[in-house]
């Protein structure tokens, strides 16, 4: 019995550690960017144009079971809008550094959706105005919150050779300015690669 008792232990002890290391072998970091159309959400109506702009950073994506994964990245992304008006062009350009935390279900191998929150700062910020032929730079004017939060929800596909590619919506959930009730909007498209 005490043999029995042993083996079962002993073979539960091996098929968990090789559950464990074909988890670790699908655990990853990578690089990763791509392109960003950034917007932002006034009084819960879109009425401004899009900036477009880049994002790049890494990540690190770790299985918790076969089909579930987390993965938190750390990424430069390039945020704000555009407001055209017959009297002329209002640009708002904040850069941010982000903290996407994103917990992903693969239907398939390959194929996956992911949804979570992120947290960002605000790094570099540029306020435009372009009036009849006449460039203003108002940064100084006005400054935005340095601190963003919102949730991102996207999908995307991930290739055995590590190459991945995705598409992700940020809802910006804190305001811009104090002052306003302005929130970020950002689709973001992203090629990544594992190392």
């Amino acid at each position: 019995m005490k043999k029995l008792i042993l083996s079962t232990i002993v073979m539960s002890v091996i098929s968990i550690t090789a559950h464990a290391q074909d988890l670790y072998k699908k655990s990853s970091v990578g690089i990763k960017g791509g392109y960003n159309l950034a917007s932002a959400q006034f009084d819960g109506e879109s009425n401004v144009d899009q900036r477009h702009g880049f994002h790049v950073g890494f990540y690190n994506e770790i299985f918790l079971k076969e089909r579930f994964s987390v993965q938190t990245e750390l990424l430069y992304s390039q945020q704000g809008y555009k407001i055209e008006t017959d009297n002329g062009d209002f640009t708002q350009k904040i850069d941010y550094l982000n903290l996407p935390i994103s917990l992903k279900g693969y239907f398939t191998d390959h194929f996956y959706i992911e949804a979570g929150p992120q947290i960002g700062v605000a790094v570099s910020h540029k306020e435009e105005i372009d009036a009849n032929f006449d460039f203003f730079d108002v940064t100084n004017d006005i400054s935005p919150n340095d601190f963003d939060w919102g949730a991102n929800i996207g999908t995307g596909f991930k290739f055995d050779s590590g190459i991945n590619i995705g598409a992700r919506y940020y809802f910006g959930l804190g305001k811009v300015y104090d002052e306003e009730n302005q929130k970020n909007r950002v689709l973001q498209i992203s090629l990544g690669y594992d190392f």
